[in-house]
């Protein structure tokens, strides 16, 4: 498998799971439980693959505690403070393009510290994907009673946590950490964080419907094969940035998707920014 086969799988399966992950939020799904799926369940599928295959998930206590400090930072508050800044930010996309922006952080610092090639065709296109994807997210800004400044440091605490994750991943792949090792430990460090959150937040799992389990479980499985995808295209890139370029791009797909399935706004300027991602996106890939 190649790099871009391997973020090409990332990027649908991240649209996918995103959609249905947007179906539960409409279903009024707490994010806790969501975010639980979304770890818990690609740990049911990575444990039984990785033990078929043969692969060892004894590791030395070092790399287990930097596994765990990358879950918890990277994966666990980052996440957190994604979704604190698109709630206090005044205008949803303002949060999102900053935080998306980390694409071009990951790519300077695998060239200093992976002498990973950059090209200047690859600058042009992760550069065209960025700027149009600010016409994809952001839209009208309206007053809200959450608005808060907060918003733009949560924002770039998103920014630096998903980069650190992204290069955190390369790193202990160079340390000799494989694939399901990281995947497996990730998804049940940050299920353990969850749960913790929950018992906290006294979260009740006790309600749900038999349809809304479904919903959960689909996100699951599709959650599993974004982060699958994505750490192979991470492991095989000639730049890392690269991948998360493609990653950032999912969101001229998901912008189409929106509009036919939930209804969202598909404005001219919109529209006009999923084309421009998706030229970036065809430039950055041929």
């Amino acid at each position: 498998m190649t790099w871009i086969t391997a973020s090409l799988l990332m990027f649908f399966s991240s649209v996918i799971a995103y959609l249905f992950t947007r179906k539960a939020t409409l279903n009024e799904i707490s994010t806790e439980i969501i975010n639980l799926a979304t770890f818990f369940i690609p740990l049911l599928f990575y444990l039984p693959i990785a033990i078929s295959n043969g692969v060892s998930l004894i590791i030395s206590p070092f790399y287990l505690f930097l596994i765990f400090i990358l879950a918890f930072f990277c994966s666990y508050i980052t996440n957190v403070t994604s979704l604190k800044s698109i709630k206090y930010a005044p205008n949803p996309g303002y949060s999102l393009i900053i935080s998306k922006s980390y694409v071009v952080f990951t790519v300077i610092i695998a060239v200093i510290f992976f002498n990973s090639p950059l090209t200047i065709k690859s600058i042009f296109a992760i550069l065209i994907i960025i700027g149009f994807s600010a016409l994809v997210v952001i839209g009208k800004t309206k007053p809200h009673k959450h608005s808060n400044p907060s918003w733009l440091l949560y924002a770039f605490i998103s920014f630096f946590g998903w980069g650190m994750l992204s290069i955190g991943t390369k790193y202990l792949f160079g340390l000799g950490i494989n694939i399901y090792q990281r995947l497996v430990y990730v998804a049940f460090f940050v299920s353990v964080f969850i749960l913790i959150e929950m018992f906290f937040r006294k979260t009740k799992i006790n309600n749900l419907t038999l349809s809304n389990i479904i919903l959960l479980i689909v996100i699951g499985i599709f959650a599993a094969t974004f982060n699958f995808f994505q750490m192979t295209a991470i492991d095989l890139a000639p730049n890392i940035g690269y991948v998360n370029a493609v990653n950032a791009s999912s969101i001229s797909l998901l912008t189409l998707f929106s509009a036919y399935f939930f209804k969202d706004d598909l404005s001219i300027k919109k529209f006009v920014g999923v084309l421009g991602v998706i030229g970036g996106l065809v430039l950055l890939l041929i």
